[in-house]
């Protein structure tokens, strides 16, 4: 179940997405039923534990799964065409030039052999079929625009001479090169340092009101989500446990596996607490899901029948109706626990400002 947008402003619509891998313990499913529209301008955070499922339902969008042994159904329209559909020569004309990624090491993202420079024209000359002069020209501007000094002199130096900071702004140079409608970044500020990490969520949000194009944010850290996101999904066991708008999510959790993420977060001069909460035992294998849902061994608030037995919809909650603000479970976090887990969360500071004013 999708919230209900305009369809104009709609660049990409994913419907019941499911992706598994045959395994010698069994069929490992990944992704089960990923429905979400992302409109354009839009920055989407897909939030969860290792092993969610957030990096490979991005990666079977533009099949970057190999076939056998993983196996992907489902739909992905992107301005009408279908991405799951399409042919691996199709997908060539996609993958780079209108779904660009930054990926999470950018020492493993970029060739080590080959200067900057060759990798950053290598995308641009094959999708906009400029000759090299014009794309050595746009990769100069590039790299100007995501803050990396003398950039005409660097096009030409490896990626060993660079930091991880510029090492990860030069993918992200990468990442868009060709003016992409839908950026996915997956994990793509989790090794650098807080500093660098401000610096490029800050400037990830200047290109993208620049270039009014859609981002997927893929992490972890509940931190960059306050700070970068509009929308969030927060996915447990391959599937959509709870979405809500950034704001609303923080400061009204409904899912009980929501609520446990926010509580666990440490908190500047909290001195009354002893310990950090946690959640008590670990997520599924996927080749061993529980039945029902899939978060009930861990839950405090299952009804041993109806839990473990019935898998949740993914439905409406809150008292603005069409608000879009969506969870997969029978049942609410109580109130007195919903404040306590809003409080211990993170308040994003741009969108508190926008309160106040």
């Amino acid at each position: 179940m999708s919230i209900d947008r305009p369809s104009g402003d709609v660049v990409l619509s994913v419907r019941d997405l499911e992706v598994s891998f045959a395994t010698r313990r069994g069929r490992a499913d990944v992704v089960r039923g990923l429905d979400y529209d992302l409109r354009r301008g839009e920055t989407l955070a897909l939030v969860g534990e290792s092993g969610s499922g957030k990096s490979v339902s991005t990666m079977a969008l533009t099949k970057l799964i190999p076939i056998p042994p993983g196996r992907v159904t489902g739909t992905a329209m992107l301005d009408g065409q279908d991405l799951i559909a399409m042919s691996e020569r199709d997908l060539l004309a996609v993958r780079g030039r209108r779904i660009g990624f930054v990926f999470q090491d950018p020492m493993t993202s970029l060739n080590p052999v080959h200067p900057i420079g060759r990798q950053l024209t290598e995308g641009m000359r094959h999708h906009l079929g400029i000759s090299e002069s014009d794309a050595r020209d746009r990769a100069v501007d590039l790299l100007r625009k995501v803050g990396i000094p003398a950039a005409e002199k660097r096009l030409d130096d490896y990626p060993h001479q660079f930091s991880g900071g510029m090492r990860q702004r030069v993918v992200i140079a990468i990442g868009l090169s060709c003016d992409p409608q839908v950026l996915i970044a997956d994990e793509a500020t989790t090794a650098l340092d807080v500093t660098t990490q401000a610096q490029i969520i800050e400037l990830v949000n200047q290109l993208q009101d620049e270039l009014g194009m859609a981002v997927i944010w893929i992490t972890h850290d509940l931190g960059v989500v306050a700070g970068i996101a509009d929308r969030v999904m927060v996915m447990y066991a391959g599937e959509i446990v709870e979405e809500a708008d950034v704001d609303e999510l923080f400061a009204d959790p409904r899912h009980p596996y929501t609520v446990g993420l926010l509580k666990s977060l440490p908190v500047l001069g909290a001195f009354d607490r002893d310990e950090l909460a946690a959640i008590p035992g670990l997520p599924p294998a996927p080749t061993d899901l529980p039945a029902g849902c899939a978060f009930h061994p861990r839950c405090a608030y299952r009804d041993d029948e109806r839990c473990v037995s019935e898998r949740p919809p993914l439905r409406e909650v809150g008292g603005d109706a069409g608000s879009g603000h969506r969870i997969r479970s029978f049942y609410e976090v109580a109130e007195d626990d919903r404040r306590a887990a809003a409080t211990a969360g993170i308040a994003a500071p741009e969108h508190r400002e926008e309160d106040a004013s």
